[in-house]
């Protein structure tokens, strides 16, 4: 029996929008672990789609988020949003390390909390809000990692990466959370 191409595309089509649409409907926070750890915002509805506000089409706010459910022994926190294009084409736009342990929450645009790491949009000390090129939905990462201290970083902050600090954070991660937001351009 032959198979059509054009039928077994369109399986593979289905297929992939279900998977899209099943972690569309996941709830706001997300735990990696079975500790209870959840990062959220009261901005991301149970569609799971990032508000136009926090993207270059809108104001380029950051988005306020909060966390709980941290390990006991959690001593700062560390934050890095990003969107993975392919698994060589990552990009970031939010690297945030040094966050208090008493602080269990980001508000719109903050500042002055933590130690800001560079994005990799325009390589500043700064939050870059996501600005996705080509068509589609585009799929973008809050994860808060609870740290056993704060991380040794051995290069100027000026230099510190999504990859720098991942690395400065590799043996004192306790758990972390993620959150996953969705985005079109229009």
């Amino acid at each position: 029996m032959r198979r059509h191409p054009n039928k077994q595309k369109a399986r593979l089509i289905i297929l992939l929008l279900l998977i899209i649409f099943a972690s569309c409907t996941k709830k706001d926070g997300l735990t990696d672990s079975e500790s209870g750890f959840v990062i959220s915002s009261y901005e991301i509805k149970s569609d799971s789609l990032l508000p136009k506000d926090y993207t270059c089409d809108g104001v380029s706010a950051t988005l306020p988020l909060e966390w709980s459910g941290e390990p006991a022994g959690t001593a700062a926190f560390a934050l890095i949003m990003h969107h993975e294009a392919s698994p060589t084409d990552i990009h970031w736009y939010w690297v945030l390390y040094n966050i208090p342990v008493s602080v269990h929450n980001l508000v719109r645009n903050i500042s002055g909390i933590g130690i800001l790491g560079i994005n990799s949009v325009n390589d500043r000390n700064e939050y870059a809000p996501p600005c996705s090129q080509g068509p589609g939905i585009k799929a973008y990462t809050y994860t808060v990692y609870a740290l056993s201290s704060n991380p040794v970083i051995s290069v100027p902050y000026a230099e510190v990466t999504r990859q720098v600090l991942l690395d400065a954070i590799d043996h004192i991660t306790l758990s972390s959370a993620k959150m996953t937001v969705y985005y079109s351009r229009p």
